[in-house]
């Protein structure tokens, strides 16, 4: 029998009357029914189910939508959120590890029953609020030619060519070399003037370097700093690293300390750039400062390296759980050395944690537009410092990013840059950047609704979409980069290692640019061969990349020949 214990049981909502309330529990026995299919609630693994009548004039939809928040003071506790018909069907769900757990529907007149699932809930209580709020306008897309996009794949005799969740990439400007990591294997991706890749092997192990490279990893992870063209290839092992760097695209390596004292034990990521001004700056030759961050069991950390990444000094933490969820998204670095850890649930908001003192002291600065996400936010920075945070808006998992001008202090123009492709669901935010006002936004994305981690009955094709602005994010282009060969078919579990065998992509894409600003996105093919050409979900993991081919690229001096000549672009990433 399911409970209906809410306080008060039943409420409603109008045009005249916009919001109602309630709570329950405390609750003390985990329901996780639901990762096995549909939730079941007999005693003892009990739901709370409220009875919500919505009533509206026709057509109130058109500019409103009902919204539904669960929240819980404990963020180490963790409910689900479902919402079913009159006729018990589930119309809406969010079973992600956020809080607070929203969704959106149509403002209609309709009778639900609003179930929250105890899935973790440490004897903690909740807070419901259902609510008629004005749907977004956003700004028109832009005018701007839409790039296009040509894809490439791993041969087969590459060691992990299959085995390329969570990949990362960067891009040797001097060489013009990619360099991906997919599970423990390194590879160079080179181009011809054609724009036709090769793909070699380039691991770090014992014979070029590296003894402790390729063999072990519970997180890989690959970063190259664009300007001093530095290449870092790590695995997590613990609350440590094994991590070497290469300077000639993979033929030699320099293994390295890994990480810093008391770093965490998950989601690891590296990155780097110039000093913030005033501290004491590199030990040695090497210009720019290291990060190494991880999360640990109550907070995450970040340890910073001045010989280049050799050594680090002790993990700084950024935020603890009374501040943010522990999983974070990639580190970058700005320009004027201004560091960048974005968060995808910080009190209700997504964030971005920031250091302007070279890892010594962080700041939680939220985009109060924002609601928690599945996937973790990505920023990317222009060459004058504008930052841009591109996230999965848990409302309705639709693909939004904001713009800073004030190192996350305040954000602007934040939007549905989906919405004109007509995207539903969105998962994997990757963001890059070059000219100040030129970034783009890498995701997959599917135009089919509902809840996109329900294994039996979600049946939507998921593409990579690349989004792009040209002036400062107040408008953008969305092109899918995809078109005749799907990512993946059915469900995307992000749930972590509770998932089955639809968590073959893992948890993030990467994004980068060469140095004439050329978009380079690299994802894990999960529809490969029969899938393909429209057979079954196979569930690969296909390394592959998406490269910029035509269009204007992220620096303008590159969109016309002036003098003969290139300009040379700023930094930027």
């Amino acid at each position: 029998m399911s409970a209906d214990a809410a306080t008060p049981p039943s409420g409603s909502v109008s045009d005249t009357a916009s919001t109602t309330t309630w709570s329950a529990g405390p609750f003390a026995v985990p329901n996780v029914t639901g990762t096995t299919g549909t939730v079941s609630c007999r005693s003892p693994q009990l739901c709370d189910d409220y009875a919500l009548k919505v009533s509206v004039p026709m057509g109130y939809d058109a500019g409103h939508s009902l919204r539904i928040d669960v929240k819980w003071p404990d963020t180490a506790a963790d409910f689900d959120l479902y919402v079913l018909d009159a006729d018990g069907r589930e119309v809406a769900a969010s079973a992600s590890s956020s809080d607070p757990e929203t969704v959106l529907l149509p403002a209609v007149t309709a009778s639900y029953t609003v179930r929250v699932v105890p899935y973790a809930p440490l004897g903690d209580s909740f807070t419901a609020t259902a609510s008629l709020v004005d749907n977004p306008v956003n700004p028109p897309p832009s005018t701007a030619l839409p790039p296009t996009y040509a894809n490439s794949s791993a041969p087969d005799s590459i060691k992990d060519a299959h085995n390329a969740g969570e990949p990362s990439i960067g891009v040797d400007r001097a060489s013009g070399a990619a360099m991906f990591q997919a599970y423990t294997s390194t590879i160079k991706v080179t181009y011809d003037s054609a724009g036709a890749a090769t793909w070699q092997d380039k691991s770090a192990k014992a014979a070029n370097g590296c003894p402790q490279g390729s063999s072990t990893s519970l997180d890989p992870i690959l970063f190259t700093d664009p300007a001093t063209h530095r290449t870092f290839e790590s695995q997590l092992a613990g609350k440590t690293a094994l991590t070497c760097y290469t300077e000639d695209d993979g033929e030699t390596w320099t293994p390295t300390s890994g990480s810093g004292i008391n770093s965490g034990v998950d989601h690891q990521t590296i990155g780097g750039g110039p000093f913030a001004p005033g501290g004491p700056g590199a030990l040695t030759s090497y210009p720019h400062a290291v990060y190494y961050c991880s999360q640990d069991i109550a907070d995450a950390s970040c340890a910073v390296s001045r010989d280049g990444g050799l050594t680090y000094g002790p993990a700084v933490p950024m935020y603890s759980l009374l501040d943010c969820g522990g999983l974070h998204g990639h580190v970058k670095v700005a320009p004027d050395g201004t560091v960048y850890v974005p968060n995808k649930d910080c009190g209700g908001n997504q964030a971005v944690a920031v250091s302007e003192d070279d890892g010594l002291t962080w700041a939680v600065r939220k985009n109060p537009s924002s609601t928690p996400g599945d996937s973790d936010p990505s920023v990317g920075i222009g060459a004058g410092g504008t930052v841009y945070m591109g996230y999965q808006n848990s409302d309705d998992d639709t693909a939004r990013i904001a713009v800073s001008h004030d190192k996350g202090k305040t954000w602007l123009y934040d939007q549905n840059v989906g919405a004109s492709l007509g995207i539903k669901n969105i998962v994997f935010p990757a963001v890059t950047a070059g000219d100040d006002n030129r970034a783009a936004f890498a995701f997959l994305g599917t135009t089919t609704g509902g809840n996109y981690q329900d294994t039996t009955n979600f049946k939507g094709i998921w593409r990579l979409y690349v989004a792009t602005t040209y002036d400062g994010g107040q408008s953008w282009v969305t092109v899918d980069a995809t078109p005749t060969d799907p990512v993946q078919k059915g469900s995307i579990c992000t749930g972590g290692t509770t998932c089955g065998n639809d968590r073959n992509l893992l948890d993030f894409n990467d994004v980068t640019l060469d140095a004439q600003g050329r978009v380079l996105a690299a994802y894990a093919d999960g529809c490969t061969g029969a899938c393909a050409n429209g057979g079954a979900q196979n569930y690969d993991a296909l390394a592959s990349i998406a490269r910029q081919s035509s269009g204007n690229t992220l620096y303008g001096a590159y969109d016309a020949v002036v003098g003969g000549k290139h300009k040379k672009p700023r930094g930027g990433q």
